[in-house]
């Protein structure tokens, strides 16, 4: 696929070299990526390319690399748009063509992907991580995350109010119900990436006394975890909305006065 690593600004060898699930070799923490890299690394998992100073891992010998976000990706996601069953982290799809369209964003993809194969079900990591809520420049009032159609009439078109493009009913999108005001993912969010996810459901209780039960204290552990830093994450989108009303305010009256 073309990648490609001219740099030597890997980080020294120790804790910062991890292994990953999806490749055989340690991957090598690189720090402070040159202009040349920038422009021509590609993440493996999101099919994105390295377009910040962010840190990433990589192979060189393999040509491999993740972006830090998406090497932290959790492997299995409760996520509410698929709640009959959890989601697997899958590092290519398991169909025949080693392709799957999103069912958030209605693209195709290679790369890796939340999955349910009981449903065949399949999202982009970035897709998975999409906020629950966000602010945009041409509309005053939040909009809320869809997984499809917000009407009762899914057979209703409808258009996005920020390209003007008919919307396909079964995309996700951003959605103002007291404005009838909807949006793409990729309109609202136009550098959609993959970030903090959804927070996980607790486990539930094993009813079997028989069974080791350290594998629930873990899992309550790691899901504390998690939680801890969606909490982080929702208090930074709650400063970042209030910033913007703030800013949205003021402009409102210097441009009254």
């Amino acid at each position: 696929m073309g990648r490609q690593n001219r740099g030597t600004n890997a980080a020294p060898q120790g804790n910062n070299n991890k292994q990953h699930f999806s490749h055989p070799h340690i991957l090598k923490l690189i720090v402070n990526p040159t202009d040349t890299e920038t422009e021509l690394l590609t993440c493996n998992a999101c099919e994105q390319p390295n377009n910040s100073n962010k840190p990433f891992y990589g192979c060189n010998t393999c040509q491999y690399f993740l972006h830090e976000n998406c090497f932290n990706a959790p492997r299995f996601l409760n996520h509410t748009s698929h709640s009959s069953h959890p989601l697997t982290l899958h590092q290519i799809p398991s169909y025949s063509s080693r392709s799957y369209t999103c069912k958030a964003c209605g693209s195709a993809g290679n790369g890796f992907c939340f999955s349910c194969a009981c449903c065949e079900f399949d999202i982009h990591l970035q897709c998975a991580s999409c906020p629950n809520s966000i602010l945009v420049d041409n509309h005053p009032h939040q909009l809320g995350l869809h997984f499809g159609s917000p009407y009762e009439d899914k057979n209703m078109e409808y258009v996005c109010d920020m390209c003007n493009v008919i919307m396909n009913k079964d995309d996700w999108l951003y959605y103002c119900a007291a404005c009838d005001f909807g949006s793409h993912l990729q309109c609202a969010i136009t550098s959609l990436e993959v970030g903090v996810f959804p927070k996980q459901q607790r486990p539930i209780p094993n009813s079997n006394p028989n069974q080791n039960t350290s594998l629930n204290s873990n899992a309550n552990a790691a899901v504390e975890m998690i939680n801890s830093v969606n909490d982080d994450h929702d208090r930074l989108i709650a400063a970042q909305i209030e910033a913007q009303i703030a800013a949205r305010s003021r402009q409102a009256m210097l441009d009254l006065w």
